[in-house]
């Protein structure tokens, strides 16, 4: 059976072993727990019991594991916040939530003490008696609330229970053949999957996490140097950023096993140029709501399909479902339906959105992930993006993700996001948003000719947008809702 505490069992195994570095100091894996009891202790003091939300309100921090490994010993449920959203969504996701108590990081406290009067400094934590070590949680009890979505609308939480965070962190260490010598470094924001991504993973199995609470290109290439991260993980944004940092040229990755991307498909010639450091890539897929590692490959045949995430892990069933409620056929794209141990309780307090996401076949429970993929012969799975995402052009249906690919192909594109616009003609057309390389100029009608080599007319976008600099959503993502509305202001109605 599953044991909730994992961080008990390390600490008694080996409570020397070193497990996080963080602000120049290496805590191990016996202090990560006295950290969680004395979390637990501060928690208990205040009145936290099982099943409030602890809020949470800071950039990357040490805080986020207190209150994730402290979970098992009171029963609460961390609930960390995006603290880049304004203050009236911090406000509406506040009330939403209701914190039995708030925590903030260096620089948030105006605006958490605006939140929550009684809203406490991080440095609370520490001044609690050390809880006993009696377990208080099931693995159906809630771990997380994890805020999912949020372009469109006040962001739904999903509860992440403990049952998803264990299955995933074994699951993942086994598919991705983690090893408890392996070490990477934490730069993606932990108040989204950071932490179950692969800090649980590898601190479940006893490895070692390095954590940057910013993430900055320089930073972390020296961070690189410094301690020989065995796998890299993060989002294309920061892969390129990488790329593009001052050190970049002269650094040796000799000492990195592979290199996984998330978030968004990761473009080719970043890729490339990892390869040409020696550093093997594939992607990653997954959701907040299942788990959050959905998908694995062997290195080899990620390098032979780099546009695959690969085939499910091995606690998932997947299917394809067509708009008709069909399954797709091999090579035809439908809804990616998931199933099993790692998909989440539900969304807290929105009985009506579960409903739109959840779907019975007998006694398997179906997660509907909103987002298009097919499969080819060898099993292997393709995510051609969301399925709001997708528009019909001329009566053919056309996959943003699939046009992105081509455009990144140009030497002179640094950033490029697709989305579907009015058209009295076609019905929607594509409008590309493109950000260019630094010293790089490129026509409109230049691109499109470049796109229509590669691509079938009804695929070429209509327009081209050139900007600075491609909005971003918490994960680092593009924000193509924010597209749209720019699309609006500027043009029309989207």
């Amino acid at each position: 059976m599953l044991e909730p505490n994992r961080m008990a069992w390390l600490a008694s195994q080996h409570p020397e072993r070193r497990a996080l570095f963080f602000r120049e100091h290496w805590y191990t894996y016996g202090e990560l727990y006295q950290r969680a009891r004395r979390a637990a202790g501060a928690l208990r003091a205040l009145g936290v019991g099982p099943g409030d939300r602890v809020g949470l309100l800071s950039h990357n921090h040490l805080a986020y594991l207190d209150l994730l490994f402290a979970g098992p010993l009171l029963g609460h449920i961390l609930t960390p916040f995006n603290h880049r959203l304004s203050l009236p969504e911090l406000q509406a996701l506040h009330a939403y939530t209701e914190p039995r108590v708030l925590f903030y990081g260096e620089g948030f406290g105006e605006v958490a003490l605006a939140l929550d009067p009684k809203a406490l400094p991080l440095e609370a934590l520490e001044e609690g008696e050390e809880a006993p070590e009696a377990l208080s949680v099931s693995l159906e009890d809630p771990a997380l609330l994890l805020f999912t979505g949020g372009t469109t609308g006040l962001p739904k939480g999903a509860l992440i229970p403990y049952r998803q965070l264990l299955l995933n962190a074994l699951e993942t260490a086994a598919a991705w053949g983690l090893t408890r010598e392996d070490r990477y470094i934490l730069a993606t924001p932990m108040f989204h999957a950071a932490l179950n991504a692969l800090a649980t993973p590898l601190l479940f199995l006893g490895g070692q996490v390095v954590l940057m609470e910013r993430f900055r290109a320089e930073e972390y290439l020296e961070l690189t140097r410094r301690f020989r991260p065995t796998i890299l993980f993060l989002v294309p944004t920061m892969f390129q950023m990488l790329t593009e940092a001052e050190g970049w040229e002269g650094l040796d990755l000799g000492f990195v096993r592979f290199a996984i991307s998330g978030g968004a498909p990761c473009p080719a010639p970043v890729r490339e140029a990892f390869r040409r450091k020696g550093v093997r890539f594939k992607q990653g897929y997954g959701l907040t709501e299942c788990g959050v590692n959905c998908f694995a490959f062997e290195l080899a045949e990620a390098e032979a399909y780099p546009e695959s995430v690969g085939r499910p892990m091995p606690h998932l069933r997947a299917r394809l479902v067509r708009e008709d409620g069909q399954e797709a056929a091999l090579g035809e794209a439908g809804e990616l339906w998931l199933s099993g141990g790692v998909v989440m309780k539900g969304y807290f307090r929105r009985p009506e959105e579960n409903e739109k996401v959840f779907a019975w076949d007998g006694e398997r429970l179906w997660l509907k992930t909103g987002d298009l993929a097919y499969r080819d012969e060898g099993g292997r799975f393709y995510i051609v993006g969301r399925r709001k995402e997708m528009f019909i052009s001329g009566g053919e249906n056309v996959y943003p993700v699939e046009v992105e690919r081509v455009l990144y192909d140009h030497p002179a594109v640094k950033e490029a996001a697709v989305v579907g616009v009015p058209d009295p003609r076609w019905g929607e057309v594509g409008a590309a948003f493109v950000a260019l390389k630094p010293g790089e100029t490129l026509e409109a009608e230049a691109l499109r000719a470049f796109l229509r080599q590669r691509l079938a007319g009804y695929k070429v976008p209509k327009h081209v947008v050139f900007l600075e600099e491609l909005p971003k959503t918490g994960p680092g993502k593009v924000n193509k809702e924010a597209l749209k509305r720019l699309w609006e202001e500027a043009y029309g109605e989207a």
